[in-house]
């Protein structure tokens, strides 16, 4: 089989191309270095370490972030709850009963 000089001209271009590829991911395999992704936060910790909210529970300035967010759902959780028991449990009467009193004039 011969190749025509337009088929040696593009076998060769199209070794020339896949040589060029080789060269550039051997580059690249021997410098990983240089392309090595480091993980780092936008800006590092300044001032005092956060703990949890355990290990001081009585300084919320030190709580770690999600920690204050717990604790304080938590705490309106427990004021909106208290105040539901509060204002619906103290009359024990009946609805039939209110009803009643209320057409009565007793309330």
């Amino acid at each position: 089989m011969q190749l025509s000089m337009d088929g040696c001209k593009w076998l060769s271009t199209r070794m020339a191309a896949f040589q060029r590829l080789g060269a550039s991911s051997r580059l690249l395999r021997n410098a990983p270095s240089q392309l090595t992704q480091t993980r780092s936060f936008a800006a590092d910790a300044h001032g005092p370490a956060k703990v949890p909210m355990w290990a001081a529970p009585g300084s919320p300035s030190t709580w770690k972030e999600e920690h204050f967010v717990f604790v304080s759902l938590a705490g309106w959780g427990a004021l909106f709850y208290g105040g539901y028991k509060f204002f619906t449990s103290g009359s024990k009467k009946g609805a039939a009963e209110v009803v009643e009193q209320v057409k009565a004039g007793k309330h």
